[in-house]
C-alpha cells in the first residue's frame, strides 16, 4: 500500500504529524476494502476504491455528518475523504465494535424511532448519492409516491433493463408503477432522515454497549423505508422492533409496504450482483400487485 499522500491529507485536517505505522487490512463489504491504519498514537479506519469513487466517499461523509448532527444515534465520525493517483478513501474515527446485542437493539430501535419523528423539509436530498456501488437519484419533491416511483423503482427498472433483465421483469414493473398509489390509500407519510441501507451489516455496537450505525445512504423519505430495509435480511429482534414502535408506532399498511419498499434493494442486489435475485423481484411485484385492488 502506497500510504503517503493519504498521510499528507490526514496531517492537514488533523494539523499535526500522522504516518501510518501499522496497517490491518479488515473483512469488510463487497465494495470498497478496508483497514486500520496506526501511526503517532492515533488510530483510524479507512475506505479505498478506485480513483473515479471519490464522489461516492464525499456523499456518504456527508451523510454521516447529517446522521451525527441529529444526536440519536452513533456513528462513526468522518475526518476525511480525497483521492490520490491510486484510491479515493474515506476516512473515519475508529470505533472497536462488537456484533449488536438484544440490549443495544433495544435501544437503537429507540435512537431510530428519535432521528424519525424530526420532520425533514421535502422528499428527496440536496443531491444524488449512492446505494452501494449504484447512483441513487434524489431529486427534492412534496409527493412521495412519485418520487419514489422515479426516483428509486423506475430508476432501478430503467438500470435492469439496460443490463439485459427484460421481458416479465419489466411488464410487471410497468403494472405495480400504474397501481402503486393503492398501496398509499389512506395513508400520508412525512419526510423523515432516512439512513437508506440500514441492514444488520451496517449496525453493530461499541464494547460499553452503544449502538452504531455505518454505511449510510441517506435521504429523506418514509420511515417505513428504513424499517422495510432492517427485515430484508434479517438480523434485528424483536427487542429492536418493540423499542421502536413504543416510540413511534407504525401504521397498520406498513406489512404489505414493506415489500414495497424492500423491491427497490432486491433490484439493486439485481443489478449489481445478477440473476439470482430475478425471482425474488417478480416474486415481489406478483404479491404487490395481487393486493392491490
Amino acid at each position: 500500500m502506497k500510504w503517503r499522500d493519504i498521510e499528507q491529507h490526514i496531517q492537514d485536517i488533523i494539523g499535526g504529524r500522522f504516518s501510518v505505522e501499522k496497517a490491518q487490512a479488515l473483512a469488510g463489504g463487497c465494495i470498497n476494502t478496508c483497514w486500520a491504519i496506526e501511526g503517532n498514537g492515533q488510530r483510524f479506519f479507512i475506505k479505498l476504491n478506485r480513483p473515479d469513487m471519490s464522489d461516492m466517499f464525499a456523499a456518504e461523509k456527508e451523510a454521516l455528518s447529517a446522521l451525527a448532527n441529529t444526536h440519536t444515534v452513533k456513528v462513526p465520525k468522518p475526518v476525511c475523504y480525497g483521492e490520490t493517483d491510486d484510491y479515493a478513501y474515506l476516512l473515519l474515527e475508529y470505533l472497536p465494535l462488537a456484533p449488536i446485542s438484544k440490549k443495544a437493539q433495544s435501544i437503537l430501535g429507540e435512537q431510530l424511532a428519535a432521528l424519525h419523528a424530526v420532520e425533514q423539509p421535502a422528499f428527496g436530498w440536496e443531491e444524488d448519492n449512492w446505494i452501494g456501488a449504484t447512483p441513487q437519484q434524489n431529486i427534492k419533491q412534496n409527493d412521495w409516491p412519485l418520487f419514489w416511483r422515479d426516483c428509486r423503482l423506475r430508476f432501478q427498472l430503467e438500470l435492469a433493463a439496460k443490463n439485459g433483465f427484460t421481458g416479465r421483469l419489466q411488464n410487471l414493473g410497468e403494472k405495480l408503477q400504474g397501481k402503486m398509489k393503492g398501496l398509499f390509500a389512506g395513508y400520508r407519510p412525512f419526510p423523515s432522515l432516512l439512513h437508506g441501507d440500514l441492514w444488520s451489516g451496517n449496525a453493530a455496537m461499541t464494547t460499553d454497549e452503544k449502538p452504531v450505525i455505518y454505511d449510510p445512504a441517506c435521504y429523506w423519505g418514509d420511515r417505513e423505508a428504513d424499517l422495510a430495509m432492517t427485515e430484508l435480511f434479517g438480523g434485528f429482534g424483536q427487542d429492536f422492533y418493540q423499542a421502536y414502535q413504543a416510540v413511534l408506532p407504525l401504521d397498520s399498511g406498513y406489512g404489505i409496504r414493506k415489500d414495497f419498499y424492500n423491491l427497490y434493494h432486491v433490484l439493486n442486489h439485481l443489478n449489481l450482483f445478477g440473476g439470482g435475485y430475478l425471482h425474488q423481484a417478480e416474486t415481489i411485484m406478483e404479491k404487490l400487485l395481487s393486493h392491490i385492488r
